[in-house]
């Protein structure tokens, strides 16, 4: 013996017809099937770059909208709606934009940020305001600060606290 199988060398020896019909049978099932072998088959051949980039869609590159921000990020300090404020900041805004008159002698004088509260800014930054507060017999304890780069900041508690005011929502 060759070192054949012993079935393989006995049917070869006996005409061979019964390996002839099981491979002509394989390769009958393989055709049905829609399979091939790879000496069938032709070596596949790249698609052209521009064929390739031109089936994948570009990635977008823009960010989807993010949600209105709740914190300032400079000064870490919350956001306020101008329309969530009293009325009379909104009238107290417009004078600032309108360049006064104002009611107080002190309004748009310097404020010193001295609680360090505000982002720490060179003196003169910032300037104070007053809002009225109805039925207070003084000044009251409202406020808006102006800073050098148009914004502004409100206080309700004399410099307690503040928020950074958003004029409108973006």
């Amino acid at each position: 013996m060759t070192g054949r199988p012993r079935w393989l060398t006995a049917r070869v020896a006996g005409g061979g017809s019964t390996l002839v019909a099981a491979v002509t049978l394989l390769a009958w099932w393989l055709g049905s099937q829609g399979g091939t072998t790879t000496a069938d088959q032709p070596a596949p051949t790249p698609a052209p770059t521009a064929y390739v980039s031109s089936t994948i869609a570009p990635r977008s590159t823009a960010l989807p909208p993010s949600p209105t921000p709740t914190v300032e990020p400079r000064s870490g300090l919350p956001y306020v709606d101008l329309a969530a404020l009293p009325p009379e900041a909104a009238e107290t805004i417009h004078l600032i934009d309108s360049g006064g008159p104002f009611p107080y002698d002190e309004d748009g004088t310097t404020f010193g940020n001295y609680e360090g509260l505000l982002p720490a800014e060179p003196s003169g930054y910032y300037r104070e305001y007053t809002v009225e507060t109805p039925g207070s017999s003084d000044r009251g304890a409202r406020r808006i600060i102006s800073g050098g780069d148009g914004q502004l900041y409100w206080t309700a508690d004399h410099y307690a606290s503040f928020e950074v005011i958003r004029r409108a929502t973006p």
